[in-house]
């Protein structure tokens, strides 16, 4: 009796192994609509993604939450703070006239910007000026005008140390007792800045390998440093106003075919570097040379043909060039 109620039991139900395939196939119906949407949004009715992006910018900007009762991030509920990321397509609902109207907004309004620009180079250009005026007369009291040089370019006031009995003696990097003068005559006014100062080193173009330096670069570098270290350690300039580039020969200040370049192109430049907006100080040159041809009319009404912003002619304020074969 045992054995037949035990065939008479009913086996138990298999399990079902393949349920995955439910998930699976829920994904891959999830992915045929992502699809199929980014299909259908690839293309674009320039009239209705218009209206959908008018749509999106003003929902986003009128409500910052999703949530009922979420008070507003900003300030003044309905602004966006986000620009448009293409903002031409708008003007395709301009008229022409619309258009037009833009466009001189537009030009207005960088005609402005480039005042502005203009003004500001202007103003640093005067300050500058101001700051030459002080080291020239301080230089002028001690008989040294004619031993430092004066431009201005894109970084602002360059003092140039041109005259070979000031700065260095061949293949030298030590200062001449003269030119430790000019330096701390100088070093007198520039402390009194707050702007940044760079100090370059430069050698002339003879073709000779320095005799106490590897290349033209140790030698330039050297100079650099020397003068660098009396602004510092002597005349007290703060050490995070001061840097120093080396040049070599790659920046003369006369053509090397002139005979007096030779002594003129080895030198030392104190750059009184401008605190303007880059855009502002690559107009510093030019404006530069208007004031200072506007200065030469008004002291003799004759037009000044020296260079721009240059206060000593260097011709007179070097010495004779060097000796035939003498290091740079």
């Amino acid at each position: 009796m045992a054995a037949r109620r035990a065939r008479k039991e009913e086996p138990e139900e298999h399990e079902n192994h393949e349920r995955w395939l439910v998930t699976y196939a829920d994904m891959v119906t999830l992915l045929m609509v992502l699809f199929i949407v980014m299909f259908a949004i690839s293309q674009v009715d320039e009239r209705k993604f218009n209206e959908l992006a008018e749509g999106m910018a003003a929902g986003f900007g009128s409500q910052d939450s999703i949530l009922d009762g979420a008070s507003s991030l900003h300030t003044e509920p309905g602004y966006s703070p986000v620009r448009p990321v293409a903002p031409q397509l708008a003007d395709a609902t301009l008229s022409e006239e619309q258009q037009l109207e833009v466009e001189q907004a537009v030009a207005r309004n960088e005609e402005l910007a480039r005042g502005r620009t203009r003004s500001e180079a202007q103003l640093e250009v005067d300050r500058l000026t101001a700051v030459r005026r002080t080291l020239l007369e301080a230089l002028r009291a001690e008989g040294l005008e004619r031993d430092v040089t004066t431009t201005f370019d894109g970084r602002g006031l360059v003092l140039s140390l041109v005259s070979r009995h000031v700065v260095f003696q061949a293949d030298r990097s030590e200062l001449s007792a003269r030119g430790r003068e000019v330096v701390d005559v100088l070093a007198d006014v520039l402390r009194t800045l707050d702007d940044p100062l760079q100090i370059d080193g430069h050698t002339n173009q003879v073709p000779v390998k320095p005799a106490f330096f590897a290349t033209d670069w140790d030698l330039s570098a050297a100079r650099a440093v020397t003068v660098l270290r009396r602004l510092e350690e002597v005349a007290g300039i703060a050490t995070d106003r001061l840097s120093m580039a080396a040049f070599g020969a790659t920046r003369p200040l006369l053509d090397p075919a002139d005979p007096r370049s030779q002594a003129i192109n080895k030198r030392v430049d104190i750059v009184v570097l401008s605190t303007a907006d880059p855009e502002a100080a690559a107009l510093i040159p030019a404006l530069a040379r208007t004031s200072d041809r506007a200065r030469a009319r008004a002291r003799d009404d004759t037009p000044d043909p020296a260079p721009a912003a240059t206060t000593s002619d260097i011709g007179e304020a070097a010495a004779p060039p060097d000796p035939p074969g003498e290091q740079p």
